[in-house]
């Protein structure tokens, strides 16, 4: 396994990391299961997992947790992340001071750790001024419940004024971005996001190398039952459209040629651009992950970045959802 910067900072990240999105306490309800997938991940080299309060209602956070605390503290790059609703109360939800110092001793409750290496502000929060957001992740930096911050799904501008906000007041920054990056979703990571953070010296973990899924080409025929496509009709209305159809159905040819799957392509470009940390992988499945682990090895040419990007062209990026 490949460890690189988070950015221009110390800490080291596995270039694959593991994450609960959608899986864990949702289609994984065994903890047996879970176990075996994280003992799998941590045997292969990957010391980033990413969570977040919202998934599954924090059962994601529990089942990663009770399957982490298995290995040395030492050894894992633990995330999770705070705004989305966590129930109908008023207060519990977005980036206020309060919401955020409340969020976090959940979180390490359900995870079952004294810190967090990462704490990312799942989204921007427009009803929260931005000093009070840096502010109290300034303060739980100092708190030592969390070791450093970030953000997910910011713009460029957003995380511009929270870069200067804490450089005015002397405040811990956010180091990483945690951004949606595949070979559909291209456009406003590499003209925005990128070259924002290379200016912050900001490191980036990407999540949803797939497409949901859509890369592999398990959508090629219609939408399986149970499926996350099935489930979550956003994701459904964003990418089961025929324009990308048709592209997944041209990768497949590609892929072929190369003699890898679309999987282990898609996965792989991701993981070769030059601003990416680590690349955050789903997995229900054991030989899943191990599928998508295989992608270490593949180079990333000149050529076929090239072939990639005439099939999946930036300005034809899905701009939906």
């Amino acid at each position: 396994m490949e460890y690189r910067n988070l950015g221009k900072w110390g800490i080291k990240v596995s270039k694959f990391g593991l994450g609960g999105w959608a899986t864990y306490g949702e289609k994984v309800s065994d903890q047996k299961i879970v176990d075996h997938i994280v003992r799998t991940a941590y045997d292969a080299g990957i010391n980033f997992f990413d969570m977040a309060d919202v998934y599954a209602g924090g059962e994601s956070e529990k089942m990663m947790g009770a399957a982490l605390r298995e290995f040395p503290r030492h050894t894992l790059v633990l995330s999770s992340k705070v705004f989305w609703p966590m129930s109908s109360d008023a207060n519990d939800r977005g980036l206020s001071r309060k919401h955020i110092m409340e969020s976090v001793e959940k979180s390490l409750k359900r995870i079952g750790t004294d810190y967090l290496d990462i704490y990312f502000c799942h989204r921007f929060d427009p009803e929260t001024p931005m000093e009070e957001t840096v502010r109290a992740m300034d303060d739980l930096v100092h708190q030592g419940k969390i070791l450093y911050w970030g953000t997910s799904m910011w713009n460029d501008q957003q995380i511009t004024e929270a870069q200067g906000i804490a450089l005015q007041g002397n405040f811990y920054a956010p180091v990483v971005e945690q951004p949606l990056y595949n070979l559909i979703d291209r456009k406003e990571y590499e003209t925005k996001i990128a070259p924002m953070a290379k200016k912050y010296g900001m490191g980036i973990v990407t999540f949803s190398p797939l497409a949901s899924g859509f890369l592999t080409g398990k959508y090629d025929d219609g939408i399986p039952e149970n499926s996350r496509m099935a489930r979550l009709e956003w994701l459904k209305d964003r990418y089961y459209q025929e324009q990308f159809l048709n592209k997944s159905r041209a990768f497949k040819n590609l892929a072929s040629d190369l003699g890898f799957s679309r999987t282990q392509i898609a996965i792989a470009w991701v993981a070769a651009q030059e601003t990416v940390s680590s690349v955050i992988l789903g997995a229900t499945r054991v030989e899943q992950l191990e599928e998508n682990l295989k992608t270490a090895d593949i180079v990333i040419t000149d050529e076929i970045d090239g072939q990639l990007k005439q099939i999946f062209p930036a300005e034809e990026n899905n701009e939906k959802g």
